[in-house]
């Protein structure tokens, strides 16, 4: 049989992976997916078909089969981390998952394949010594001194995520009963509450925000020239950090010391669900796996079958 080329099937009516892209991107605006979500999606389609093109095989979507996917998995463990692998996966696996429905493809080649596996990495939670340090770094009346301190501290009062911060608007927090308005994931929208420590930081920043050029702006946080996005907030966290003289932290940490600390205070986890906008247990206890270890440590400072054992004669042993 004649291998049928690229060419000779678009000649037939058939289309490209990149053809049928962006009306799959158009399908996710349409189902109000987050413009991250779908910068993360496009990244891995057009990483595929590169891929593709690169190594001679078929792009057209009907021609591309699993041993195509495979073979770009297989060349992305080579060069990207597992996680990243994972990412590009479940993108691909939505992307042909729509080709199917939209009816584009006979088949979905993806149907019976397994996602690649992720080894456990936790992420380790911030030590108060750290966060001291990084909030030493803020000291002072400046408008970005105040607006920098309030941030650090919010992200470690409510764990929320990086981009939910930036996404604020003044109109979301409310002084009164503590909690603050934030779209997460799928345009999803929760009420997070923090403390009153943090309220104190939040209102001096907005006093401090009166005097900001774009203080019309409905944007809570504000950087030098308007609303502050969530790579400006990612760099507010670097260049404290380099102050600080402290390895770098990401946002993601704040939301696993959030967590972390919430449990270990005894927090029930259904209401550590609702505050950080989880919608798995999956999730809640690939944050909980972060300081497992360290919490288990100290239930046993607390519940030592020994200690419980020998009650008052141990310890008067002990001191003989």
């Amino acid at each position: 049989m004649t291998k049928t080329t690229d060419k000779q099937a678009a000649d037939l009516g058939e289309l490209g992976l990149d053809v049928l892209l962006d009306s799959w991107l158009t399908a996710l605006q349409a189902r109000g997916r987050s413009p991250r979500t779908i910068r993360c999606y496009r990244e891995s389609a057009q990483h595929l078909i590169d891929y593709l093109r690169s190594a001679g095989m078929p792009t057209v979507a009907a021609r591309v089969g699993r041993e195509h996917i495979e073979a770009f998995l297989a060349d992305q463990q080579t060069k990207v981390k597992p996680a990243s692998v994972s990412v590009r996966y479940r993108a691909l696996q939505q992307y042909f998952r729509w080709l199917t429905a939209e009816r584009e493809i006979p088949s979905n080649p993806m149907a019976s394949m397994q996602p690649p596996h992720v080894p456990e990495q936790p992420v380790p939670v911030i030590e108060t010594q750290t966060i001291l340090r990084l909030l030493a770094t803020c000291e002072g009346l400046k408008f970005v001194n105040r607006r920098d301190r309030a941030i650090i501290i919010f992200l470690l009062d409510t764990g929320v995520r990086r981009s939910e911060l930036a996404g604020m608007q003044v109109g979301d927090i409310s002084a009164e009963h503590m909690t603050a308005l934030v779209t997460g994931k799928g345009n999803r929208q929760r009420l997070v509450k923090f403390s009153p420590t943090a309220l104190e930081a939040i209102d001096r920043y907005l006093r401090s925000r009166r005097q900001h050029s774009k203080a019309k702006s409905g944007a809570l946080w504000l950087g030098p020239r308007g609303p502050l996005t969530d790579s400006g907030v990612a760099q507010i966290l670097e260049r404290r950090c380099a102050e600080a003289g402290i390895p770098r932290l990401h946002a993601h940490q704040f939301r696993h010391t959030f967590a972390h600390q919430w449990m270990a205070s005894g927090g029930a986890e259904g209401d550590l669900m609702q505050l950080g906008g989880w919608k798995s247990r999956q999730m809640l206890d690939r944050y909980g796996k972060s300081a497992a270890a360290e919490r288990a440590r100290a239930a046993h400072r607390n519940h030592s079958p020994v200690e419980r054992l020998m009650g008052q004669g141990w310890d008067d042993q002990r001191s003989t």
